[in-house]
């Protein structure tokens, strides 16, 4: 009797064996056919025809190994279309190949819209091309640009690696700047949040080396961020903000002082006072820096006094106005504080030699005067 059984059972061990050896085999083996999912699904289509007899009903969908062959077909697949979808998210770089500057356009033709410049040895993302023109993302900036003038491939990727620069980024609300790589070095300054500053070298143990207003400085690693980047184009928007910036500097920029005693800056403060005594400080300002620069000019008297007094020039200085008030000793302080800034070479007006009532004259417009 018990043979029998011993008989009855022995085919089924073997099969029951064959079962667990073919499982351990693919449970071993699975990070390693990982890296080839076609080859581990044939494999498990395989074993799935060695093993499906065991079951009078056919293979069993819940089976370990048959889990394992579906997971890893939808591994093998949301991979795939991952990759695709990086690949196809990740554009190309494009460089600008001009001495100068370049526009870009709204549409690619030359009588479109322009809506920007690119300039040498700014770059950014290629997104499409067609015709002899390539649509380009370069900071705000988004437009076609002339193929002709723009660097593509490992042309592009050379040019950016020499003009790009790695850029450092505080992501600490107050970073120490130390004067050598050790947390007890020197703080030579600190780093607001998001404040980036240029990276020298990542030193690989734990501290990176920037430039530090013209110093060499060090931060933690940890607590930053580091991108490369690449000069980016100008909107038409942008120029013109940064024109209009431009334009206002030089007007205030500072042209330099002149030697004056104090009846000097008491007679321009009377003059002020009576040019412009009700108009805001800024016109104030801009009526002392007319003096100054007629000073400076080189066609007008060189001092302060010769100018004010000039024939034809000042009215309230010909009628005896700015004597009375000089004299009266009744100066108010803003206009002393105007003499004093338009002496030291302050100017709101740039180097405007003339003003008078605006009356639709092109010029500087402060208050209800025109300099020019």
């Amino acid at each position: 009797m018990n043979k029998s059984i011993k008989l009855s059972f022995g085919p089924v061990r073997r099969l029951v064996t064959l079962g667990l050896t073919l499982s351990v085999f693919v449970g071993s083996g699975m990070t390693v056919e990982a890296r080839n999912t076609s080859s581990y699904l044939e494999l498990a289509t395989g074993i799935t025809n060695i093993i499906s007899p065991i079951s009078p009903l056919g293979m069993d969908s819940e089976a370990p190994e048959v889990k394992a062959a579906e997971n890893a077909e939808k591994s093998s697949a949301a991979s795939s279309a991952s990759s695709q979808e990086e690949e196809k998210e990740s554009p190309k770089i494009v460089m600008a190949n001009v001495s100068k500057a370049m526009n870009v356009r709204e549409e690619p033709s030359e009588d479109a819209t322009k809506v920007g410049v690119l300039y040498k040895d700014c770059g950014g993302k290629l997104l499409d091309r067609q015709d002899g023109w390539s649509k380009i993302q370069s900071g705000e900036l988004i437009g076609w640009a002339k193929d002709e003038y723009l660097l593509f491939d490992e042309d592009a990727e050379a040019l950016a690696e020499e003009v790009g620069k790695q850029i450092v980024t505080s992501q600490s609300s107050a970073l120490n700047v130390r004067a050598e790589a050790s947390a007890d070095a020197e703080v030579l300054g600190v780093l607001t949040e998001k404040t980036f500053v240029d990276m020298i070298e990542d030193l690989g143990n734990g501290w990176i080396s920037i430039d530090y207003n013209d110093e060499t400085g060090y931060v933690q690693s940890e607590y930053v961020t580091t991108d490369f980047k690449i000069d980016q184009g100008e909107t038409v928007a942008a120029i013109k903000l940064r024109e209009e910036a431009e334009k206002k500097a030089a007007l205030t920029r500072n042209r330099g002082a002149v030697s004056a005693d104090a009846d000097e800056v008491k007679l321009l403060a009377a003059l002020i006072q009576c040019e412009a005594g009700n108009q805001p400080y800024e016109g104030r300002l801009a009526v002392g820096a007319v003096v100054l620069n007629r000073v400076k000019s080189g066609a007008y008297p060189n001092s302060i006094y010769g100018v004010i007094y000039a024939s034809g020039q000042f009215t309230p200085a010909l009628n005896g106005t700015v004597a009375r008030v000089y004299n009266s000793g009744r100066i108010s302080d803003t206009n002393i504080q105007a003499a004093q800034a338009a002496i030291s070479g302050e100017t709101t007006v740039g180097g405007a030699l003339h003003f008078r009532r605006a009356n639709g004259r092109e010029g500087i417009i402060i208050g209800a005067h025109v300099f020019w």
